[in-house]
């Protein structure tokens, strides 16, 4: 794949993510569940917007950084290291179709993080950095909405770590 195709495919991507959560802040049935899809479909479009922008940079100059692409996010490590503050931030146990809206969402953010893993390990080293900082933030994305689908489920697992057995 090229860099253009790798952008181009990118943004479908993002576009792709950025509408299952605009789907989801006009579904959910909670204030918190509206606040938190609203914060990841801004996010996502930002994304868009962002990936835009370096396609029109590829165009002109034939180069692509990742310099500027920030999240409004914190790192898939500070979630995980501020698993109390996370459930104070974004609410209580989400409902059933906020759960739903979760499950979809959490299939569309792995698939986006899977392309990027692909696009690090493939794409020339001058390349990589762009794609590398998305697949980072998406780490993040995963970490944020598998934590709220593991205390929604009450699953015993919070990020993938068990917090408690019924076995003896």
């Amino acid at each position: 794949m090229t860099v253009e195709e790798a952008i181009r495919t990118s943004i479908e991507y993002e576009t792709r993510v950025r509408d299952v959560y605009a789907e989801a802040v006009s579904g959910a049935q909670s204030a918190e569940g509206t606040r938190l899809f609203q914060l990841m479909m801004d996010e996502e479009q930002s994304h868009v917007d962002y990936l835009e922008a370096k396609l029109d940079q590829w165009s002109k100059d034939g180069t692509v950084t990742a310099d500027g692409l920030i999240t409004a996010l914190p790192s898939s490590g500070v979630i995980e290291r501020g698993v109390g503050k996370l459930r104070d931030k974004v609410g209580g146990k989400p409902g059933t179709v906020e759960l739903q809206f979760l499950s979809k969402a959490l299939g569309v953010e792995r698939e986006t993080s899977e392309f990027y893993q692909r696009m690090v390990g493939e794409l020339p080293a001058a390349s990589k950095g762009l794609f590398r900082r998305f697949l980072e933030i998406e780490e993040g994305h995963l970490a944020l909405v598998q934590a709220q689908i593991d205390q929604a489920t009450g699953s015993g697992y919070w990020f993938d770590v068990r917090e408690f057995t019924l076995e003896g």
